[in-house]
This record gives C-alpha cells, sequence and structure tokens, in this order.
C-alpha cells in the first residue's frame, strides 16, 4: 500500500526552521511568516501532498510578498470613467492631500476651540466655508450622502414617525443596491408614495397631506433620465407647498456640483447654490462626485433645519472624522477662485481639458510603447460616472491595442492599469490618465 504523501509534508516548525524562510524573519514580523508558510503547507495538501516546483523557500517567501500587499491598492484609471466608483470616485487635489498629511501626523484641533481653550464642535470645521459658497444659512458635514439623507429625515421627523411624501419616479437605487425607501424607513419616517414613475403632479402631494406629514422629500434623478411623457414637481414649487402647510422640504441633490459646467457641454445637474436658491430647508449631496473632494455627506439649508440635525442621536453615528473634514476644507477653499478650482481639483480638470491636451497624451502613450503596427489611435468618449451628469458622453481620444488579454496583463501591474475592453480591443482612455502616469503606462505596455 502506498503511503500518502501528504503525511510527508514538512511541519510547520520546520518550515520555518529552514534558512531561506528563517531569514524572513528579519525583514517581516513573525505573525505573517507563520501565516505565510501555513498557507504553503495548505496548498501542498490541497494538491495531493505535492512539494511546490519552485520549493518550499520560493513558496513561502511568495506567500509572504502576496500577504504583504496592502489590500487598498492604488490604481491607474484608464476606463475614462471619471468619477468611478469602483475606483474611489474623486482623486483630491494637491491641497487637500496636504491637508490630511498635516493633520494625521500629529493632533488637532478637531473638538477644541483655541480661542477659548474650551471644548468645540466639529461641526463649526467647513461650516463657514459652505455657508460663503453656497449662499446657505447654515451646514453640517456628516459621513456620507446616504447618512445626510438618514440624518435629514430623522431630525425633520423621521424620528417621531412622521410621514415623508415623495413621488414613485424618485424612488431611486443607488451604488451597492441601497435604495432610497430603504434609507428613509430606516430614518423612522413612514413612506408616502405619490404619482406614477414618469408623472407626479403638485395635486398629488396635497391629496396626501395628513396631520401626520412632516416632510416633502425630492430626489434628484443624477443616475438615470426618464424621457417622454414625463412631469415632476419643481423643488421651489415643493418648497412653497410645504411651507405653505407647516413642514419641511428636503431636497436629495446628489453630485454636489459647486460651479456650472454648461461651457464645456455639460447641462442638466443644478449647483448646490441653485438648489439653496429653490427654498428648500436642507439640501443634501455627496464630497467625493463633482466637488471633487473626499467621501462626506453635506447638508446645507435654513439655521433650524440644520440645528435640529446636529441634535439628533443619528448626527453622532455619521459623523465625519478629522481627516475628511481636513480635505473636503482644502478642497471647499479652491473654490474661492472658480478658474484655480478647475485646474486644481482633478474631477473638474478632467472634465473641462481640452480634446486636444487629450489627444496629445494618447499619441505619447502610442509612440512611447513603440506598437504603431498593432495599435491605433481611437476617437471615442468619456463618462462624467458616479451617477452625475447621467446620459452625457466626452469626446475623448484612446490608445487601442488588438490584444483583449492585455487588460488582464495591465491589472497585474504595479501599480494595476484598469483599462476599457470593447469587443476584442483593449482601449486606454486619455482623460482619465493623469500626465505623470505616462512614463508608466508606457513602460508596463512595453512589457
Amino acid at each position: 500500500m502506498t503511503a500518502d504523501p501528504r503525511r510527508q509534508l514538512p511541519s510547520i516548525d520546520a518550515l520555518l526552521a529552514a534558512p531561506g524562510v528563517d531569514s524572513l524573519l528579519a525583514t517581516h514580523p513573525r505573525a505573517l511568516v507563520l501565516k505565510a508558510a501555513r498557507e504553503a503547507v495548505d496548498a501542498a495538501r490541497v494538491n495531493g501532498g505535492m512539494v511546490p516546483a519552485e520549493g518550499w523557500d520560493a513558496a513561502v517567501r511568495a506567500a509572504v510578498r502576496r500577504l504583504a500587499v496592502p489590500s487598498l491598492a492604488p490604481v491607474i484609471n484608464a476606463t475614462g470613467v471619471v468619477l468611478h466608483t469602483n475606483l474611489g470616485r474623486a482623486p483630491l487635489a494637491p491641497a487637500a492631500v496636504a491637508a490630511i498629511t498635516r493633520v494625521a501626523q500629529g493632533y488637532a484641533a478637531l473638538e477644541y476651540d483655541l480661542g477659548r481653550g474650551t471644548r468645540g464642535s466639529r461641526h463649526a470645521i467647513c461650516r463657514d466655508l459652505l455657508v460663503e459658497l453656497t449662499g446657505a444659512a447654515d451646514a453640517l458635514v456628516v459621513n456620507n450622502a446616504a447618512g445626510a439623507v438618514l440624518l435629514a429625515l430623522s431630525a425633520l421627523g423621521g424620528a417621531s414617525g412622521g410621514d415623508v411624501i415623495v413621488s414613485r419616479g424618485e424612488l431611486v437605487e443607488i451604488g451597492g443596491s441601497f435604495r432610497i425607501p430603504d434609507i428613509m424607513a430606516r430614518s423612522g419616517a413612514r413612506v408616502v408614495e405619490v404619482g406614477t414613475t414618469n408623472r407626479t403632479h403638485p395635486k398629488d402631494y396635497d391629496r396626501a397631506l395628513t396631520p401626520n406629514t412632516k416632510a416633502l422629500l425630492k430626489v434628484h434623478r443624477s443616475n438615470f433620465q426618464v424621457t417622454g411623457f414625463t412631469a415632476d414637481v419643481a423643488v421651489v414649487e415643493l418648497a412653497e407647498l410645504a411651507h405653505a402647510r407647516g413642514i419641511a422640504c428636503v431636497y436629495d441633490l446628489g453630485s454636489g456640483l459647486m460651479m456650472n459646467l454648461s461651457s464645456w457641454g455639460l447641462v442638466g445637474e443644478p449647483t448646490v447654490a441653485e438648489a439653496v436658491a429653490t427654498g428648500a430647508d436642507l439640501i443634501a449631496f455627496s464630497g467625493d462626485k463633482l466637488l471633487g473632494g473626499p467621501q462626506a455627506g453635506i447638508l446645507v439649508g435654513s439655521e433650524a433645519a440644520i440645528a435640529a440635525c446636529r441634535a439628533d442621536p443619528i448626527a453622532r453615528t455619521v459623523r465625519a472624522d478629522k481627516l475628511t473634514l481636513a480635505a473636503l476644507e482644502a478642497t471647499l477653499a479652491l473654490y474661492r477662485d472658480p478658474e484655480v478650482a478647475r485646474r486644481e481639483i482633478p474631477v473638474l480638470r478632467m472634465l473641462t481639458e481640452p480634446l486636444a491636451v487629450i489627444k496629445e497624451r494618447a499619441e505619447q502613450i502610442l509612440n512611447g510603447a513603440k506598437l504603431r503596427d498593432e495599435a491605433q489611435l481611437v476617437e471615442g468618449d468619456s463618462e462624467v460616472g458616479g451617477g452625475s451628469f447621467p446620459g452625457a458622453k466626452l469626446p475623448t481620444w484612446l490608445a487601442g491595442f488588438p490584444d483583449e488579454s492585455l487588460a488582464e496583463r495591465l491589472r497585474a501591474n504595479d501599480p494595476p492599469i484598469i483599462a476599457r475592453v470593447a469587443g476584442s480591443r483593449v482601449l486606454l482612455d486619455a482623460r482619465t490618465i493623469f500626465p505623470e502616469q505616462i512614463e508608466t503606462v508606457v513602460a508596463a505596455l512595453r512589457g
């Protein structure tokens, strides 16, 4: 009877004592090397007890290298989707990165009033800038936009079981299968749907009002379009209706556009200042979409509504941390000069960059890669992404390669390069490849 090869596998202690593995302990934590050794032995056991072809030392070293790589790795975005949710949405401006570094290196006056020498409030950070830039009476920053909506509805009546009326055509699903009615229900509010998928009128809201109604909710459809036989109620009209009945109007704006981009062909997305001008009591939007900052949920609106949000217990559970606040404050400060903001905030720069400059980068990639016989310059479209400007297409230039397997090899690069695959071609969209990344992309293609 043949002995089971798995019985001949080395013990973990014996493997750790081997010279090639033992030397790893001088440069890596013992727990990491131990885990790598166990993985190597487990893999051999699954493989019927077969000794790794490369040898035990090499197998453990390879496992150590793999386990030591951080889970969150920087990548190069060559997809042409500017606000790519899977790739972290908005890259930060240099000023925001510097602000994070400055605050992260030591202590910071997060909840300390330097003037009075007493406890302060993190809610004061970014407040004045948001009021200045949007025209709102007050402002509050939390961890993300869904948290902002949750807090707003809870503070304005949801916590007491009040009704919140919303159009059926605005019960949208956002990323990760989260849905607006689910978030509304979590706030404690009773969701009251009115109208139809494609048409909602003022009388629909009016008929649904009861003594238990606390708020009217308007959701900006920023991640899809409804066309054809449609009708909805403008926010300004909804706010007037709400105030005439003594209830609140909440506007889930979504993308957080801070400056008008119509000069670059991007229309249909209201700015935050325009949303504030509608008279809604609270406007909620994201920090890491069109605003171009870190992940955050931002509420702007009336003093009374913001005060109610600050006092709500949910405010504690969704509060923003010091790094988020530092990055957001630095990003907002750039908007004091729109041209500086457009130049320094990567999202705005990519959305408004001249087509000739993008073409030049695509040509640099092709020329540097020295694959002219196989590759070609391709005209195409980029997307805004991130549930912003749905349907908008941005003319762009791409470097196209006929080898579909190239996409996998580029993902294995260090840093990984994420390309677009169309049919049997791999396309690298120069719009979302930064100038300082060109050499890295070229080196990967040559390899």
